[in-house]
């Protein structure tokens, strides 16, 4: 109860709030009594232990509201989720601390959870998000604090780019070193430590990307986008990864052109938005493939022309039927299997491009015909993600516009409280399209 009535309280004090000169027009959710340009931190102690490793601090909080905030927490693998209290987390320099509206259900999430994918524990998991910028880090440059005043809407994207490294200096921030340095590989931001710690103990929660199933989040400005307020806050949460990665695929590693034909394997929420992009960018035969009935005839109405049910026909016969026997001209793997992997390979025409996209088991490995790779000239290309800073900005565009469906991408919404059973759903493949849970 008192942790219920602190949340009512902070959600009084910055849940919606805004000033009248910067955000007018938002004037039904302005609170007078509050200005942001009055909040401040309170530090009881900064402290670091032997090893470096920066401990909460306790008197920590955003304007006056409480110090702590509730967080899902993922223990070890094949346990459930138990929701914690964590010290309010405090952003640094060009970080953004946003109070977390929505966050997408993921099988990459699912892979951690089940232990398919090795990541620092204990940890919080999410990492699709939608927000309310609160409170910018110390000596945040002056651009970003422009760019994302407080109390305006965003939406973050899974790959967070520094901004700064080899790669990001050259464009890819989906290849950022930060990234996948010490996010993936450690479970922190890019100075070496998380932002997340349990209340009481101090004990560090790592984070995988921003750590969105939690009430509060932090997040490198580069990694963030504003979300303009035609698009709502729960749809767009699938903006930072479902409909991030399927525009990787096809505007980076696939390069779609018009006319281009299209198969997509695995019709989950990855591989349906898959199928919108193909569709945005003119293909003139997108081929769905699954297992599911359901999930095919949804496919139809995200663009698909052609459903085929790899449980009732042979899927790389079929696609070569439906193309004259040529095959495609792009075949996306969404699905992380080694049976898929091959018919993804098999799929294409000769110069063709087989784009992978779906995670497995760490470790796994999928066969090729080499003869046939090399005389047929056939591209077998990964693709992890998109660019943050240019393409995150473009999604949006594409959902304002209403050429990405959104609202028909969601399938599900679900409470904070109901995270650990949305996952179940989702490896027993309960879930048809996106499932989003609703933390605001």
């Amino acid at each position: 109860m008192a942790f219920r009535r602190s949340s009512i309280l902070l959600r009084r004090a910055i849940g919606s709030s805004r000033t009248a000169a910067v955000y007018s027009s938002h004037s039904s959710l302005l609170r007078d009594s509050l200005d942001y340009s009055d909040c401040r931190r309170w530090f009881s102690s900064s402290v670091s232990d032997s090893k470096g490793t920066a401990m909460s601090a306790a008197g920590y909080h955003v304007s006056n509201g409480p110090a702590y905030m509730r967080g899902a927490v993922f223990w070890e693998p094949n346990k459930p989720l138990t929701f914690e209290d964590f010290e309010m987390p405090r952003p640094k320099a060009n970080e953004i601390l946003i109070k977390t509206k929505a966050c997408g259900v993921c099988h990459s999430d699912l892979h951690v959870i089940k232990g398919e994918l090795p990541f620092a524990s204990p940890c919080v998991i999410g990492h699709e998000v939608t927000g309310e910028v609160v409170e910018h880090g110390p000596l945040t440059d002056s651009k970003i604090i422009e760019r994302f005043p407080v109390g305006s809407q965003v939406v973050g994207a899974f790959i967070m780019p520094c901004g700064s490294c080899f790669f990001c200096s050259k464009g890819q921030d989906d290849l950022c070193e930060s990234f996948f340095a010490y996010n993936r590989a450690k479970g922190t931001l890019y100075d070496g430590e998380t932002r997340l710690f349990l209340r009481g103990s101090g004990k560090p929660v790592y984070m995988y990307s921003m750590g969105g199933l939690a009430e509060f989040c932090v997040v490198p400005a580069h990694g963030l986008t504003v979300l303009p307020n035609s698009l709502p806050y729960t749809e767009s949460a699938i903006l930072g990864c479902a409909v991030f990665t399927a525009y990787g695929a096809m505007a980076h590693a696939a390069q779609v052109h018009p006319g281009d034909a299209i198969a997509v394997i695995g019709i989950g929420g990855v591989g349906s938005s898959c199928l919108q992009i193909a569709r945005a960018f003119g293909a003139s035969e997108i081929i769905a493939v699954d297992v599911q009935d359901e999930k095919l005839q949804k496919a139809k109405t995200f663009g698909a022309t052609h459903a085929i049910n790899a449980r009732k026909e042979d899927t790389v016969a079929k696609i070569k039927e439906i193309t004259g026997g040529r095959g495609v001209d792009v075949a996306v793997e969404a699905l992380g299997k080694a049976q898929t992997f091959s018919q993804c390979v098999q799929s294409v025409r000769d110069g063709g491009k087989a784009v992978m996209i779906g995670l497995t088991l760490s470790g796994a490995k999928g066969e090729v015909d080499i003869n046939h790779l090399v005389r047929r000239q056939i591209k077998v290309i990964g693709s992890y993600g998109a660019r943050a800073r240019q393409d995150l900005p473009k999604l949006i565009k594409l959902a304002e516009r209403g050429i990405f469906n959104l609202e028909a991408a969601v399938s599900r919404k679900c409470k904070f409280e109901e995270a650990g059973q949305a996952y179940k759903d989702l490896d027993n493949g309960g879930i048809v399209g996106r499932a989003v849970i609703e933390i605001m």
